[in-house]
């Protein structure tokens, strides 16, 4: 499966679409990037003057990259837009700033997937390919 084939899949738009590209995928983990514009919304309270990325979007777009687009990629043909799908437990160290322009690259290992549940091992790096955060996010499929 192809890097925007699963990309077209995911049941997220702009500006709630935190995936550019996924760089390497297989069954066990998978790699993508995203870049944070400086004109996305959230910037412009958060926070005033010094504008950081909110930890529930670095959360989210390790989530849309570690462990969704992993998921489709995984069920492959048998994904379709009727699967529902949800956050089912996070737990996540921060531990540097993402700024407004910065590209980050999501990496993450699979720990688990059984009866629809999937489990990864996240971590999110910056340009300098520093750790920013990094945790496990676990997320469920159903249809």
């Amino acid at each position: 499966m192809e890097s925007q084939e699963i990309i077209s899949k995911l049941p997220y738009s702009k500006p709630f679409l935190f995936v550019d590209t996924i760089i390497d995928v297989n069954e066990n983990a998978i790699k993508g990037s995203y870049r944070y514009a400086e004109d996305l919304d959230f910037y412009k309270g958060h926070f005033v003057g010094n504008p950081v990325t909110p930890g529930v979007i670095l959360t989210e777009t390790m989530a849309q990259i570690g462990v969704v687009c992993l998921g489709i990629f995984i069920l492959n043909d048998n994904f379709t837009k009727d699967i529902v799908i949800a956050l089912t437990s996070s737990e996540i160290d921060f531990i540097k700033p993402v700024y407004p322009n910065e590209t980050v690259t999501v990496f993450s290992e699979k720990v688990y997937f059984r009866f629809g549940k999937l489990k990864c091992k996240v971590w999110m790096e910056n340009q300098k390919k520093e750790t920013v955060c990094k945790g496990y996010i676990s997320g469920m499929m159903k249809l």
